[in-house]
């Protein structure tokens, strides 16, 4: 068995991981960074999904290193595309023109920033990345966690690594079994958090679905029709049992207004959509408009399926015990992507789509990863709670709860997505919120971070603290934060709880461009994109 030994070991190559990376690197640690996948970037790549932002995300309300990273994916467009003099003119280019983003792109553009931000440290010998490597075990001592052994998922090799700190940047909290720390599922109870929305009773094994998400072009007058997935006919007859009730079957174009939950269609109109918001499905999510290019460069749009008509909820990911079982639930999930697909080809007459797995880089030209909305979630230091962030639970506020150990901002609705234990969507108006440093701190465990959708938030305020920018800030204070403990000789927990060495902390965060605040003269309605961001 291979041994390796560093500073910060980062088990998950994800958003928050690789910005967890990006500023442990950058402070001087030899940092190991680790991913399942063979592509790092989480839900930009792997999972293949745009960013949700908020309304103000050009001008303000984001790390100075995401900025960074999304002027990147502009550039690699204008540098290596054949933009119009047009597109290639726009300051805020927005490459696929969907209106759930103003940065909609390919899966690999995306994966190329990634690289080029992560090999500055590499090349200086203070990052080494590690993908296709899972956890499987660990090694703890008391509140101290000493090391962690991942299988080589190519090879079947394993290798075991030694830290001071270990970050949980994984998308479904991997590390928090294995290491013994003390973590929660699915939904709490109201008498637990008080919560208006919080379930009557608590249950854990009740999370959202999570969803496998897929690139498709559309090519008027060709067939592409695929071959009939073994459980369409299973697919095809499903509906959903949620309350309140569903519309009709899952696999339609009609679905639930989850702000409303009154019955809606969905318009579905390959290149004959409006590019504006609420335009229909397929201008929703694409990440390469034809017409930002130089004509005949590509013969069609692209478009990203993440449609609630994918959403899986028959069986909970962040519940799942074993590597094996986990990935049963995602190849179950993959044969409901591929039977909607199948359904809008063969039963709604769109032959010419066409999955593109040369974007997503898969043979089936499903997504790498699934896309997961819910995680195993530490029992922190700080939980964030509906109360806090919930626009009606701040009658007259136009501002979360203000936290004294903020470590950054973010802003989304509470938008939690129909869940396995039967519930329809909560969609929540929420205010702009800060990142409590609390939240990323175990109540026990002194040496692990938490740098993803595991942070301390509760089943209901998960909802608009696991979106791409939060989750890059949500690393990127973690990141910090283990420089900081190591340069100090400090514990996570004395950061928090001293206010001199949380004053240090927060200007240090503030000198490398992380927002602890929102800014005074906020307009809620600037900030609100008018959109579903599903």
């Amino acid at each position: 068995m291979m041994e390796l030994q560093t500073d910060v070991l980062i088990v998950g190559g994800g958003v928050g991981g690789c910005a967890a990376a990006i500023a442990a690197a950058s402070r001087g640690l030899k940092v190991v960074l680790t991913e399942e996948s063979d592509w790092i970037g989480g839900q930009f790549t792997s999972q293949a999904t745009p960013p949700d932002e908020h309304g103000w995300i050009e001008e303000f309300g984001c790390t100075r290193t995401y900025r960074k990273f999304r002027n990147a994916v502009r550039d690699y467009y204008k540098n290596n595309r054949p933009l119009t003099d047009a597109a290639k003119a726009n300051p805020v280019l927005n490459p696929g023109d969907g209106w759930v983003s103003p940065i909609c792109a390919e899966p690999r553009a995306y994966l190329k920033v990634f690289k080029a931000m992560l090999s500055e440290h590499a090349q200086k010998g203070n990052l080494r990345i590690l993908t296709e490597h899972f956890p499987f075990a660990a090694e703890a001592e008391g509140d101290q966690v000493r090391a962690v052994t991942l299988l080589n998922l190519q090879t079947g090799e394993k290798i075991t690594i030694t830290a001071k700190y270990f970050i949980d940047a994984t998308e479904l909290g991997e590390l928090l079994p294995l290491t013994g720390t003390e973590f929660v599922t699915g939904a709490e109870s109201r008498a637990q958090t008080g919560e208006p929305n919080a379930k009557e009773v608590a249950e854990p094994n009740n999370s959202q679905a999570f969803s496998v998400c897929f690139a498709m072009s559309y090519h008027e007058g060709e067939d592409h029709t695929i071959e009939k997935p073994e459980n369409y006919d299973f697919w095809r007859d499903f509906v959903p049992e949620l309350t309140p009730a569903w519309s009709g079957r899952l696999l339609s174009l009609g679905g639930i207004n989850p702000r409303t939950m009154e019955p809606i269609t969905y318009k579905f109109a390959p290149h004959e959509e409006e590019n504006k918001a609420f335009a229909g499905l397929w201008t929703y999510r694409r990440i390469l408009h034809r017409e930002n290019f130089a004509e005949g460069a590509y013969a069609s749009d692209i478009t990203l399926v993440n449609y609630p008509q994918i959403d899986y909820f028959l069986e909970d990911l962040s519940n799942a015990s074993t590597y094996e079982e986990k990935r049963r639930m995602v190849d179950a999930a993959r044969q409901l992507s591929l039977s909607f697909l199948y359904y809008l080809q063969a039963e709604k007459g769109f032959k010419g789509l066409k999955l593109r797995g040369d974007v997503s880089g898969t043979e089936d030209g499903l997504a790498k990863m699934p896309y997961v909305r819910e995680s195993r979630r530490i029992k922190a230091e700080f939980t964030v709670l509906e109360q806090h962030v919930a626009a009606l639970s701040r009658p007259n506020e136009i501002y979360a709860e203000k936290f004294p150990d903020s470590v950054g901002i973010g802003f989304y609705r509470i938008d939690l997505h129909p869940s396995v234990g039967g519930d329809n969507y909560v969609d929540v108006e929420a205010l702009p919120f800060q990142i409590p440093l609390g939240a990323l701190l175990p109540q026990r465990v002194e040496n692990l971070l938490a740098a993803c959708k595991n942070i301390g938030t509760t089943h209901i305020t998960n909802g608009c603290y696991r979106l791409h920018p939060v989750e890059w800030n949500i690393g990127e204070a973690a990141g910090n934060l283990a420089a900081f403990c190591l340069e100090k000789n400090l514990k996570p927990r004395a950061v928090r709880n001293a206010p001199e060495h949380l004053a240090d902390f927060q200007d240090l965060l503030t000198e490398n461009g992380v927002e602890l605040a929102w800014r005074d003269d906020l307009n809620l309605d600037d900030g609100d994109p008018h959109r579903f961001a599903r």
